[in-house]
């Protein structure tokens, strides 16, 4: 395998910056993929860069309670909300000042303090339960990588940086975008299924491709987000000879324990 930025191999391109003495496991690789995450095209062009501190790998996963509000509490809140509070009879009380009634509590009744003393009995007391707060999985999005990719000039800041950088843009923007009428596509889009599919979906999407660092392999993914500082350092030609670009990958699909395994590999992932 050629060094990066020391130009191609027979099938092979790598693009990026040297960086001798620096573990083959610190350098993350990027490359073009199929939808079943198999290297893409007879041109094999990678993208090679460290990572700096900060990139992470994240899964979001959707949790639930759908059964909250079958709990009484749901029903009548404001209710509920004074007997658990203890508030009710306070407030019943100076209702029934405010109108210069006598408070029932000391009316010597003993069917309205029978009453008084059994609403007392809500304060502090909730309706939900371990049945009705009990969480349901309902999915989850694709698993994210947010990294930062460093690349800088040794030699040749053209080949060294820019290549790579434009690479990156290039798998990241859409592969063609039609600038015809669906009218104009139509006319000359040709006939049959190949016809209507070019009329119909004249455009290509963006490169998938593949994420190798230190022992995960994550692919097919998808380039989300795509930042350039243009105020990175440049050379009297303009390009620039130190550039941190933030890219944030996404798997094509949400991951399942097995797709776990295949991205750890058997060296770093084990099992009872």
């Amino acid at each position: 395998m050629a060094a990066p930025g020391q130009g191609t191999t027979a099938d092979q391109q790598i693009l990026g910056s040297q960086w001798l003495g620096l573990s083959d496991h610190l350098i993350a690789k990027i490359y073009p993929v199929d939808n079943k995450g198999l290297r893409a095209g007879q041109e094999q062009i990678e993208v090679h860069a460290p990572v700096t501190a900060g990139g992470n790998m994240e899964a979001t996963l959707n949790w639930q309670s759908p059964f909250e509000q079958s709990s009484p509490d749901s029903k009548a809140p404001a209710l509920i909300a004074m007997l658990q509070s203890g508030v009710l009879v306070p407030g019943m009380n100076d209702f029934y000042s405010f109108f210069g009634w006598k408070s029932k509590s000391t009316s010597g009744n003993a069917d309205v303090g029978t009453i008084e003393r059994n609403i007392k009995k809500f304060e502090g007391r909730t309706g939900i339960t371990k049945l009705n707060s009990t969480q349901i999985f309902t999915g989850m999005p694709p698993i994210k990588i947010n990294v930062s990719l460093v690349f800088r000039a040794f030699s040749d800041p053209k080949r060294e940086v820019a290549a790579p950088l434009q690479q990156l843009w290039a798998w990241a923007l859409p592969q063609k975008l039609s600038g015809d009428s669906l009218v104009a596509r139509a006319a000359g889009g040709g006939e049959g299924i190949d016809g209507a599919i070019n009329s119909m979906f004249p455009s290509v999407a963006p490169q998938l491709i593949g994420f190798q660092y230190k022992q995960r392999t994550l692919a097919p993914m998808v380039i989300e987000t795509i930042g350039e500082p243009i105020d990175a350092p440049i050379d009297q030609d303009g390009y620039y000879t130190e550039i941190t670009i933030p890219l944030t990958l996404a798997t094509l699909t949400a991951l399942d324990r097995d797709d776990l395994k295949k991205i750890m590999g058997p060296s770093s992932y084990s099992s009872n």
